[in-house]
């Protein structure tokens, strides 16, 4: 079964996929995610995220967040670097009533002032939160260090001063520069005739504006690798290492994926999994992962152990990439990874609702869907030469910047 894509005379694009099941799922993903600020408003991305549910010119909030679960579905939102997706999972059976209330949220949105004054304190208490939780917060100061001065660099959630000073205004204005036709991208995967949900988004998102405010890629360059140690940990200390990588667009990207997945993937078998854990006993999680953006991408590991064992942890984790710089893999090991990876890839097309959000980010950031078939292909391609070129080029010791929480004194 394969993904459907199609512009809609309205100029909305729309990526369809048929699958038998009971439950279906929707997004509405605008470019507009929080790389895309201006100075003055960062924050104001997620900010809105939140604001959108709090009314609308026929609903009040209520109305908004119950419409939905009223029948058992859920609706969320999720504000990244690049995108802003409003997103529900409900019974195949109230398609309609999904459609419409995702459109009237993204097209006829209110912000009241009382409702606005409500929410910053939501959000405030989200940030007290966050800032509580050493382990989500190493990976966004890792990327406030990496990104220095550039927007890629901004907390999505934003800081409390700032968020103090959003208005009505900003938010009215900032749906008016990215909630427009030509910069939405939906996605449908369900029991549905492609047909009906055509239908319906001509019918209900007809008074979206067909075009908004010019977006524009602020290129991020001047990377410079740092080192970092901060007392910002109670119980357990925290690691990020990582480097600059391919963007979204390069053709190294495929192999970039699986050479993290080789590292720090989810199978236990991982080469730091089995370093760091099963052979030295150092760390609970180790985990590696690859962030590609439209114009520059990054790698990045992450560990989570006693302070006394960091420095070993590093030391091994150096050496491992050293290892990949200067000898190839085996073929007996690439064809290993290639089918582990095709595996990975076939196992989280298994859920329906992270198919949707897979295939909706993928229209939005390349403007095409590969099929099953081009990404085995992709992946069939990828020589132990491309692995180890990849190692050398951007896993070089003075190439790789750290950040470590250890324990407060």
């Amino acid at each position: 079964m394969e993904p459907t894509c199609i512009t809609l005379e309205n100029g909305i694009r729309l990526v369809y996929l048929h699958k038998p099941s009971a439950v279906a799922h929707i997004g509405f993903f605008f470019r507009a995610g929080s790389r895309f600020e201006k100075e003055h408003q960062t924050g104001l991305a997620h900010f809105l995220e939140h604001c959108v549910f709090k009314g609308t010119k026929k609903r009040s909030g209520i109305q908004t967040i119950s419409r939905l679960d009223e029948v058992g579905g859920e609706l969320n939102a999720y504000t990244a670097k690049e995108e802003l997706c409003l997103h529900a999972s409900f019974p195949k059976e109230h398609t309609t009533r999904a459609i419409e209330l995702l459109s009237d949220i993204s097209v006829n949105p209110t912000f009241s002032r009382n409702e606005v004054k409500k929410e910053k304190e939501i959000v405030i208490d989200e940030i007290n939160s966050y800032l509580d939780s050493p382990f989500d917060k190493i990976f966004d100061d890792f990327e406030e260090e990496f990104f220095k001065g550039h927007s890629l660099g901004n907390n999505i959630l934003g800081k409390k001063e700032g968020l103090a000073k959003f208005t009505q205004k900003d938010l009215n204005e900032f749906v008016q520069a990215y909630f427009s036709k030509e910069n939405l991208v939906v996605s449908f995967v369900g029991d549905i005739p492609l047909k009906s949900i055509e239908k319906h988004l001509k019918k209900h998102i007809k008074d979206m504006p067909a075009k908004g405010a010019d977006i524009q890629i602020n290129p991020f360059s001047g990377y410079q690798p740092f080192n970092i140690v901060r007392k910002e940990s109670n119980y357990q200390a925290h690691l990020v290492l990582g480097g600059m990588a391919p963007n979204y667009f390069d053709v190294q990207r495929t192999a970039m994926a699986m050479l993290m997945n080789m590292l720090g993937g989810p199978a236990m078998n991982a080469t730091l999994n089995i370093s760091l854990r099963e052979r030295h006993v150092l760390a609970y999680s180790i985990e590696a992962t690859y962030v590609p953006y439209a114009d520059v991408g990054f790698w990045q590991i992450y560990v989570g152990c006693e302070s006394k064992n960091i420095k070993k942890s590093i030391r091994l984790i150096h050496k491992e990439l050293l290892r990949i710089q200067n000898k190839k893999i085996s073929e007996a090991k690439l064809t290993r990874l290639k089918q582990q990876f095709k595996g990975q890839l076939a196992l989280s097309m298994d859920v329906n609702s992270g198919l949707m959000h897979s295939l909706g980010k993928s229209l939005l950031a390349f403007g095409q869907i590969d099929t099953i078939e081009e990404m085995h292909k992709s992946i069939d391609k990828i020589s132990a030469d491309d692995i180890q070129v990849l190692a050398q080029k951007y896993m070089q010791t003075s190439k790789i910047s750290s950040l470590i929480f250890d324990l407060k004194d």
